[in-house]
Order: structure tokens, then sequence, then C-alpha cells
């Protein structure tokens, strides 16, 4: 028997109500699969914004392909609703959730595993109604109880609750996970996932005890034995960080959160390029995407953007994954066990 079985686990149809969150922009196939095969739900990162978006989008089919060789279980994928100035969603979001769901029609055994489709960023508005219609599982990420009651009356089936100190993509409210996810699970209901902070089975527990349904990680998947396509000193600089050394920054989407390097220092200071030119908004994201994915695939963490959360402080080891998602829900379950035992025990004179 599952340790932790909820509305969350029984929606999606997985064992333990522990998410791989999106962890883009390169590879995450085979750490989705991995996160999957252990009972909980991976999830396949959107491969960045190339100029041609139909070689992007190829190259995201192929992801989801690799990820569906090396699973049979439930997976997800993840999109985020990118918006220009005017409040106008960016091509790129289209393409690659019309590609998403037009894979799924013209293939049955990756509709069967591919049935959970994540949105944050912007509101996915009228991506609602073609998601369901899909027949998948939408979850959007939020960074405020405001944005989450929005979601769950559009029409989305989980929300997820994002501290500021997630790593990535941040949200703009800059609320944290201990404020937010209370307040979140309090405003909607419809099964809540908290990302943001949480490592180990005291934050699945932690989470559980706010209302929430699960929890997403980013960070902590980053160092485990699964992970084999990014390059070992990204997985090191992980490893090495300390309280203090992460820092949010001007991402492609709103704040972003990373280790602090020189990368990270350029777009504080607000130059943002190597040479310290302004470049118009265009470039200067494709610089910001080039730049975190450099990191993630050549290893150097010092010119390129290293995502992180805080939580890297507190990551010391890497994980097998196979392991740490099954111990992790098993474990939090008799945490909770405990507290509850502890508070209905008679107080002694």
């Amino acid at each position: 028997m599952n340790p932790i079985a909820n509305r969350y686990t029984r929606l999606i149809g997985i064992d333990h109500p522990i998410v791989q969150e999106g962890l883009g922009p390169f590879r995450t196939p085979k750490l989705a699969a991995a996160v999957s095969n252990a009972g909980g739900l991976g999830t396949v990162s959107m491969p960045g914004m190339p100029v041609d978006l139909e070689a992007g989008a190829r190259m995201f089919r192929a992801h989801i392909d690799e990820c569906l060789s090396l699973t049979d279980r439930p997976f997800a994928v993840n999109n985020p609703v990118g918006v220009d100035t005017n409040g106008d969603v960016l091509p790129f979001t289209d393409v690659y959730i019309r590609m998403v769901l037009e894979a799924r029609r013209a293939d049955a055994a990756l509709a069967r595993q591919l049935t959970v489709l994540t949105t944050s960023a912007g509101f996915p508005g009228d991506y609602i109604a073609a998601i369901k219609d899909a027949g998948m599982i939408h979850q959007h990420k939020v960074g405020s109880t405001r944005q989450a009651v929005k979601a769950a009356e559009a029409g989305v089936d989980v929300v997820i609750a994002a501290g500021f100190e997630m790593g990535g993509h941040a949200p703009s409210k800059a609320v944290h996970s201990y404020v937010l996810a209370p307040s979140v699970t309090q405003g909607v209901d419809i099964p809540v996932l908290l990302t943001g902070g949480a490592r180990d089975a005291r934050g699945l527990a932690a989470a559980l005890a706010m209302g929430a349904d699960g929890v997403a990680m980013g960070t902590r998947f980053i160092a485990s034995t699964a992970n084999t396509d990014w390059h070992p000193a990204y997985i090191q600089a992980i490893l090495d960080a300390q309280a203090g050394d992460d820092v949010a920054f001007d991402g492609v989407y709103g704040p972003c959160r990373g280790l602090r390097n020189a990368a990270s220092r350029k777009l504080v200071e607000h130059s943002g390029t190597e040479s310290g030119a302004v470049l118009d908004a265009v470039e200067l994201t494709r610089w910001k995407i080039e730049s975190m994915q450099s990191a993630q695939t050549t290893g150097d963490v010092e010119n390129g953007l290293v995502l992180a959360g805080q939580v890297a402080s507190a990551i010391d080891d890497i994980i097998d994954i196979a392991d740490f998602v099954p111990s992790t829900a098993a474990d939090a379950a008799t945490i909770l066990r405990r507290l509850a035992e502890s508070l209905s025990a008679p107080v002694l004179a």
C-alpha cells in the first residue's frame, strides 16, 4: 500500500504525490522517466525558444518520445505561457502547446502516458479549453491566491503554489511558500501542489500539513544519478552552494532565481551581455536562454546562468531517484503519524 494516497495521486494515477518540476531549457526526458518510474510524476521540459520554432517543436517532440521509451508510467510536459509587453501570447507558447496536443491525437500510446500539461508564467487563457478538450489534466503554476482562484474558476485541474524561494522563474508577487501555500489551499477546492523550498520528507509533510496535496521539486532532482544529460559542473555547483549564494534577477518571464556568478551579476546590474553592451528585448531574451542552456550543457557555471532555488544551500548529496521518491513519501507519512500520536498522548504531570 502506498503511504500517501490522496485526490492528487488518484487524479494523476501515480503512487506518490511528488512531482519533478520543469527544468528547462535543456534535456530532461531521462530525469522525467526516472521520477515517473519511481512512482512520482516526471516532467519533460520545454527546450528553449530557438529562432526556428518548428525546429524547437520537433526537438520537444523528440524529448517526449525519448521519455515515452523509458517509462510506462504517466508523465507531464511543462510549457510556460510567455507574453510580450502588450500582454499578447508569444508564438512559442502556441507552437509548443499545439504540438503536444497534436502528438497525443496522432499517437494513442503517447496519449495514454502523456496525461498532464503544466503551464506557468502568464495566464493560460484560451488554452484551458483546448487542453481539457484533449483529455489532458491541466496544472497551472501561480504565485498568489488571486491567481490560484482565477485559474481554478477558469477550469484548470491543479494549481501549483510557487513560493518565491523556488529556482528558475519565480512569481512576480514574491510571496514565499510558508505564507502562500495555506492561503492558496484555503482559497481553492482543487488539488494544490507546493513548489519552492522542498527537498525531502519534511518538506512534503509540511506541505500536506498546510493543506497541499503534494510537492513539486526542481533543484533537488538536479543533483541525482538520473540527471546524466546535464554537465557535472552544474550539479557540483548545486552541491557547493551555501546559504546566501542564490540571487533573484530579471529572467525571461519575470523574476528568476539562480546562483550568484558573473552571468547573474550582469543581469542584476542591468547590462545583460558579455561585453556590457545593451541588447534589445528579443536579443536579451535569447541571450538569457542561451546562457541557461550553456551552463547546463557546457558546465560554464560562472558565465552561464545557473538556475537553482534557495534550497540548493541545503543539498549536499546526489540521490538515487528510484529510492528517493518512495522513501520520501514513506518518511513524510511517518512524520505526520508521529506528530498525530504525540498530540494525542496524555500529558504527564
